[in-house]
């Protein structure tokens, strides 16, 4: 049986030293950045404020990667996955270059796929299979279960283009979290019987180094990461979308993990596993877009009245009951359409003012009384009605890709 009351207070008072760590406090920095971006996105394109803040949301997101970096540490320690000899130095450099093609493949499942087909043709980089694919499949387990708990909070919403050329509404799902996790380290052959007695079974995956695994010695160590994700919601709601990209992602990361341990035995399935790890990550990614532009978008223009795609917390509209999806009928017996017309209403509506609007997709109607002080915005964004000018680019192509983009467009012409 697995030492779990031995290995788990060993796991937290490791955990315990990465707040020492001025790498962490890098990293929750850089993670505050991305936040801060996000609300002057908000800001700029709509007018909106970051709800609750930015220091708020990174706060959040740390606690959720600490959550996070529990549960990855728990699974590394469980199978044995060992940062000795595995060449995980060269993640990091190849991931980079990577990025230059397209920001997206700022992901260890490309680089460490990368990694494990030339070690496989060509020998180098010297590099561990198994393990560095373990790492990216417990990495993106972790993702996709902090998506399953907070992908769908600060979604910002968007008007783009859809494949079809067509101006809709919808959101960009983006969080980032700070990933403090316990790995393993050989310390090198048992000298003395102590420490912490492990079953016949462990580890899974075979150390890089030299020597029976069970005559080594191990030990704990911190390890700071970050963790990022982006996705599309379009139509379905953020909280919809996050649940079926962490149920996807899940899915992929437990089918890697799978064929990384399995990789150590068959020389064959070291190669699937190699390709499974970009091109599984891809397929997620084509998937859950083709899975979303394949149903009706949900912000499109209602029949009558304006759509609501956002609403800002504690304006009056949010005070006034009004949600993402819900459609407005009339401000102070004004009738809005469009938006212009809404536009035009907003620009005269003061004080107390009467809003009718139709709630939820039963469409129940409801009229409340709010305040709306002189000057200030009323607090929603309307679904977009097709003249918007001004649409968000969603391209993620690096200088490199761009650059080809650009290339093939000459040759083509």
């Amino acid at each position: 049986m697995f030492p779990f009351s031995q290995i788990l207070p060993a796991m937290i008072a490791t955990l315990a030293t990465v707040f020492f760590d001025p790498l962490f406090w890098v990293v929750v920095l850089l993670v505050a950045l991305q936040y801060r971006r996000m609300a002057a996105v908000r800001r700029e394109f709509f007018g909106l404020p970051g709800a609750g803040g930015v220091w708020r949301d990174t706060l959040a997101a740390t606690g959720y990667g600490l959550l996070g970096g529990f549960l990855g540490s728990f699974l590394m320690v469980l199978i044995g996955l060992s940062l000795t000899g595995s060449g995980l130095i060269y993640l990091w450099p190849v991931a980079i270059l990577l990025m230059l093609i397209n920001a997206r493949f700022l992901c260890f499942a490309y680089a460490g796929g990368v990694l494990s087909l030339s070690n496989l043709l060509f020998g180098f980089p010297e590099v561990h299979i198994a393990q560095v694919l373990a790492l990216v499949a417990i990495l993106h387990l972790v993702e996709s279960a902090l998506i399953l708990a907070s992908g769908h909070l600060g979604a910002v919403p968007v008007y783009f283009k859809s494949p079809a050329g067509r101006v809709i509404g919808g959101f960009t799902l983006q969080r980032f979290w700070p990933i403090p996790i316990v790995a393993l380290a050989v310390v090198g052959p048992a000298a003395v019987q102590q420490g912490v007695a492990m079953p016949d079974w462990w580890p899974l995956l075979k150390p890089g180094v030299n020597g029976d695994a069970k005559d080594l010695v191990y030990t704990l160590i911190p390890v700071v990461a970050g963790l990022g994700y982006g996705d599309l919601a379009v139509s379905r709601s953020p909280g919809e979308k996050s649940r079926l990209s962490a149920l996807f992602l899940g899915a992929y990361s437990l089918c890697l993990l799978l064929l990384a341990v399995l990789s150590q035995y068959v020389r064959g399935l070291a190669f699937l596993a190699a390709l499974f790890s970009p091109l599984g990550h891809e397929m997620v990614i084509y998937t859950g877009k083709k899975m979303e532009f394949l149903r009706r978008p949900l912000f499109v223009p209602p029949p009558r009245g304006v759509g609501v795609l956002d609403v800002v917390p504690d304006s009056p509209a949010w005070r006034a009951g009004i949600r993402s999806g819900d459609v407005v009928l009339f401000l102070n017996q004004h009738q809005v359409n469009s938006r212009p017309e809404l536009e035009m209403v907003l620009a005269n509506v003061w004080g107390p003012v009467e809003v009718q609007f139709l709630r939820g997709p039963e469409q129940v109607f409801h009229r409340e009384v709010v305040f709306r002080a002189p000057g200030r915005p009323f607090g929603f964004v309307p679904v977009p009605d097709g003249s918007e000018e001004v649409v968000m680019d969603l391209s993620t192509a690096g200088p490199l890709g761009r650059w080809w983009q650009d290339f093939w467009r000459r040759i083509r012409r």
